[in-house]
């Protein structure tokens, strides 16, 4: 079935619907609390029903963010490298972790100074909500801000409540979890814990996670609020690496053979604790101070032939990081007017630092592979930034708004190298990047239903420590060469709704952008698990993003989402198949190819019979256009659409509010690829994605 069936199926129920109210939320992707209906920018809001309903497993955001356009999230099915996740193309070529999206949860960062984030610590079980900012307000947010990512924790309220939960499914999936919230005088609690067991669909994918998040808010009264948030994760997976395109095609559930003799594997473990104060002062004004802090001690063992770690520059094949990050943020806001018209003012100062311990050791001992080896690598770095902002939203007139701001940014970064020997030289170093940060949008309501902005901004995206690490030409020291990318975003947007008390209660929005960038940092070199890093010239990444949410009597919901983005390259540059990076091994990437990594088209609808009590059921449809997975746009994965469907049933019992809940993954049994490396430099490109997959989903609630 493709999509367009089901969307033309739903929009033939919506035509004779009655009423419904769909729900109403604020956002602070701005930092100023509105309706995402009022705030000129491209955001979106995912409530934590949404996140738990239709079966979904609640362990990857993956499973709930398809209906946000523009927002690629993918789930590579290896929870040694996390989801990949990407905004308007921005964080498309990251290999792990998140890259070029800044990502936070309750306000705390989840991304580091240098702009590599992690989202393996989110927990889904507990969230509330989750807020997507796209577009040029996202560089408000500082380094790699290609787009914004925020997930807060639900708020305890009303009397004591307790939520168990199990989910099983296909693959040895287990996910048992509990959560509890509720509130006495003065004093909010959401807690929960939640433990995942999988073998993983493919070969040498199982995985296990320990996941622990707890929100308690303290109101002192007279103004003065409390919030305090800590979290814990211990995650330990094996990683069965990309696939060739042979190897895609003919055993997709396998892996390269030098997944298990190296046994490749990764252990993480995570605390961190923030608290946030607000302080409410006389004539409107406030205070606001977070800090927070936190450890993530990580392991991985890669599958870096022996014969390659025969350089004495080689760093080996193992990694061991042992991290110590921290920040603060303090921030003012008041509300006041001028020239008659309402004003409300924010300035701030940011301040986030992360130190890390770095040691590689080759991953083999002997004729024995796959164990910690000999010493090759000891550093330690630093990186922190100290980011002043300001910015202001004035509505000059009855149907006019102006926000602007504008943000100081700079980033240093710091390495002390310890393993000096032979022809390994020093490596340390240190370098300073900043750049000053514009925005400005204006929004118009034509009506109560209808409200039209653009919005205009300057961005920038800082190497990562990983990107620095080497030079292309073999020589030891940081690759200090390597510049920031610039870049100058516009978006034209449009956003619309029913009238009130019309039969049909409905949301859409529509959002046109472009994004050119300069200095865009792209592979150089790949091979002998070693990565480096250059500067490419221009790119530009435009495109047209639409989306429709209708909520239909008396209990049907429909959402679709379109995203169109054309991603090429502006300037020819040269990769290389070899180090040192030399003429001969050369790769000429044209003027004109697509970036690697970002689907041209991407559609999802969805339709749901969702009552409060008794029978509901669903159906999702994905469709991607093929991904490019090189420069060099010599290999793509195909273009694919999957369906999936979702049935249950929620009843009461003794005071218990109880759900069972079905789903069916990849309905058709379609085989495609979930997930690209891109530029690999084995050429293993492709993470299959499963075939037909089950989940079966069984929760309760007990008020106190």
């Amino acid at each position: 079935m493709r999509g367009t069936a089901l969307i033309a199926f739903a929009l033939g129920m919506a035509a004779g619907a009655a009423a419904q109210t769909l729900p109403q939320v604020t956002v602070s992707a701005t930092r100023s609390e509105a309706a995402p209906f009022d705030v000129p920018a491209a955001v979106d809001v995912i409530d934590g029903e949404r996140l738990r309903a239709a079966a979904r497993p609640e362990i990857n955001l993956s499973e709930s963010m398809a209906l946000v356009p523009g927002v690629i999230a993918r789930d590579r099915q290896n929870y040694a490298q996390d989801l990949q996740l990407s905004i308007r193309g921005f964080g498309a070529r990251s290999s792990f972790g998140v890259r070029g999206v800044r990502l936070y949860v309750d306000g705390i960062p989840a991304t580091m100074p240098d702009g590599q984030g992690q989202l393996s610590h989110f927990d889904l079980a507990s969230a509330g909500r989750v807020e997507v900012l796209r577009g040029p307000f996202s560089v408000l947010y500082g380094n790699s801000s290609g787009g914004v990512l925020q997930v807060f924790t639900e708020t305890g309220e009303g009397p004591p409540t307790v939520t168990p939960s199990l989910a099983v499914g296909s693959n040895g999936l287990v996910r048992p979890g509990v959560r509890a919230s509720g509130s006495t005088q003065g004093l909010g609690y959401a807690l929960s814990a939640n433990h995942l067991e999988t073998e993983g669909w493919r070969e040498h994918s199982s995985a296990s996670r320990n996941l622990a998040n707890a929100r308690l808010d303290i109101k002192r009264g007279e103004g003065s609020d409390w919030t305090i948030v800590a979290n814990a994760l211990d995650l330990r997976a094996d990683d069965p690496l990309g696939l060739t395109r042979s190897q895609f095609d003919l055993a997709p559930r396998s892996v390269d053979a030098s997944a298990t003799l190296f046994d490749t594997r990764k252990t993480v473990r995570q605390s961190q604790l923030g608290v946030i104060h607000e302080h409410r002062l006389a004539g409107g004004s406030a205070v606001r101070l977070m800090v927070y802090g936190g450890q993530r001690d990580t392991q991985q063992f890669q599958a870096i032939p022996t014969g390659a770690q025969a350089s004495p520059l080689h760093p080996g094949g193992v990694i061991g990081l042992q991290r110590e990050y921290a920040g603060t943020d303090l921030r003012w806001t008041s509300h006041t007017t001028l020239a008659q018209g309402p004003l409300e003012v924010v300035a701030g100062l940011s301040y986030d630092r992360m130190q890390e311990h770095r040691l590689g050791w080759q991953n083999f001992s002997g004729a024995t592979l796959g164990v910690q080896g000999a010493l090759r690598r000891d550093e330690d770095n630093r990186v922190s930034n100290v980011d002043p902002y300001l910015q202001g939203v004035w509505k000059f007139a009855p149907q006019w708004s102006l926000t602007a701001g504008v943000r100081r940014s700079t980033v240093r970064f710091a390495s002390n190298d310890h393993f000096i020997a032979g022809p390994n030289g020093n490596d340390s170093g240190d370098v300073r990047y900043g750049a000053t940060l514009p925005v400005a949008a204006l929004m118009y309501a034509w009506s109560p239903e209808l409200h039209v902005y653009t919005a205009m901004g300057r961005g920038f995206e800082t190497p990562t420590f990983n990107e620095l690490a080497y030079r292309p030409d073999g020589t030891a020291g940081l690759n200090f060469a390597l510049r920031p990318s610039r870049s100058d975003n516009f978006e034209l947007g449009v956003k619309g709704r029913s009238p009130r008390g019309n039969a049909l209660r409905t949301e859409w929005s529509a959002a046109l952008f472009q994004t050119s960038t300069h200095d865009e940092i792209v592979t150089q070199t790949n091979t002998g698990g070693r990565s480096t890093f250059q500067n490419a010239g221009a790119t530009r990444r435009r495109g047209l993003e639409f989306a429709w949410n209708a909520m239909l009597a008396p209990a049907w919901q429909f959402g679709v989402s379109q995203t169109w983005l054309d991603a090429r390259y502006r300037d020819a540059f040269a990769t290389c198949t070899a180090t040192p990076c030399t003429i001969p091994t050369r790769l000429l990437v044209p003027a004109g190819n697509r970036i690697p990594g970002i689907a041209r088209s991407v559609t999802a609808a969805e339709v749901a019979w969702q009552p409060a009590r008794g029978w509901r059921a669903g159906a999702e449809v994905r469709r991607s256009s093929r991904v490019y997975v090189n420069d060099t746009n010599s290999e793509a994965a195909p273009s694919f659409t999957t369906l999936a469907l979702h049935a249950g049933y929620v009843f009461g019992l003794r005071g218990w509010a109880l759900s069972a809940a079905a789903r069916v993954d990849n309905v058709l049994d379609r085989r495609y690829a979930g997930s690209v490396i891109v530029n690999e430099g084995n050429g293993r490109f492709y993470e299959a994605a499963p075939g037909r997959s089950y989940v079966l989903k069984l929760s309760g609630t007990y008020a106190f």
